[in-house]
């Protein structure tokens, strides 16, 4: 997969296929192959583009802090290198979410609609914001490895997973080739994001919401309440799936995209 230059740092991105094009952005702390089920399936429609954001993958990494409005405007400017002209569909899930509403804010111009799976609205509680600093000295001190272990367990629906053992240990094998300093920049990121709930209701773009039923993460609850709150949004929740409903479910989840797509088409 090429790397593009963008700015300070170069990412690595899949792009695929051919017409109105798809931009899908994993979760935290992991890289663009979390949308395997989806990525094949959808260039054969659409062109498919699924970058590992900076500090993540195969994509370079900074030190510090890096906020999901960073995020946002990299992938921005990793559009403009490959050339896309067209207002984009963007579809994030949990982190990718958060990065998906800054998105909107600061390029409203490219979102041709959203979206958003398993993520949340408001900002990190004081012992949420707490929690993601601890994780973030935690890497850095003592690698991927007890932070793939304390995650996980809350990434798939308990139900399912004696099932998915494959896709779990994917997952895993995901966590722990990614770079230290990139996943501790990420988290502090997460902790200073925004509160957006207020703004839910500016949203003048199609856009989907998408929630695995056992999700504990982002809840069914909280996902209603984001779909409630953004005009003429629609919410699919699904079965027999946690915080990881691409990977979990991938047909159910497929179906609501094309639905969505057909739609907005």
């Amino acid at each position: 997969m090429p790397q593009i230059n963008v700015g300070d740092i170069s990412l690595n991105c899949f792009d695929a296929g051919g017409g109105p094009p798809i931009l899908f952005v994993h979760g935290f702390p992991l890289d663009h192959s979390m949308w395997r089920q989806q990525l094949d399936v959808f260039a054969a429609s659409y062109r498919v583009m699924a970058p590992d954001l900076r500090g993540f993958g195969q994509s370079g990494a900074t030190g510090g802090t890096v906020l999901m409005e960073q995020f946002a405007d990299d992938l921005a400017a990793m559009l403009d290198a490959l050339s896309v002209t067209e207002p984009v569909v963007f579809c994030g899930l949990s982190m990718g979410g958060y990065v998906g509403w800054q998105f909107f804010k600061r390029h409203r111009s490219r979102v041709r609609a959203l979206i958003q799976c398993d993520t949340r609205a408001i900002a990190d509680t004081p012992e949420g914001v707490a929690n993601r600093e601890k994780l973030a000295r935690l890497v850095l001190e003592n690698g991927t490895e007890p932070v793939a272990a304390a995650m996980l367990p809350n990434l798939f629906a308990a139900a399912t997973t004696p099932i998915r053992q494959a896709v779990i240990e994917e997952t895993r094998q995901a966590m722990l080739r990614t770079n230290p300093e990139g996943i501790a920049a990420a988290s502090l990121g997460m902790a200073a994001r925004p509160d957006v709930a207020a703004e839910l209701a500016t949203i003048d773009v199609p856009t989907l919401l998408i929630v695995g039923e056992h999700d504990r993460i982002s809840t069914v609850d909280e996902m209603r309440s984001i779909a409630t709150r953004i005009p003429g949004s629609v919410l699919s929740v699904i079965p027999d799936a946690g915080h990881m409903s691409p990977l979990e479910n991938p047909d159910a989840v497929n179906k609501a995209i094309a639905e969505f797509m057909a739609t907005i088409r």
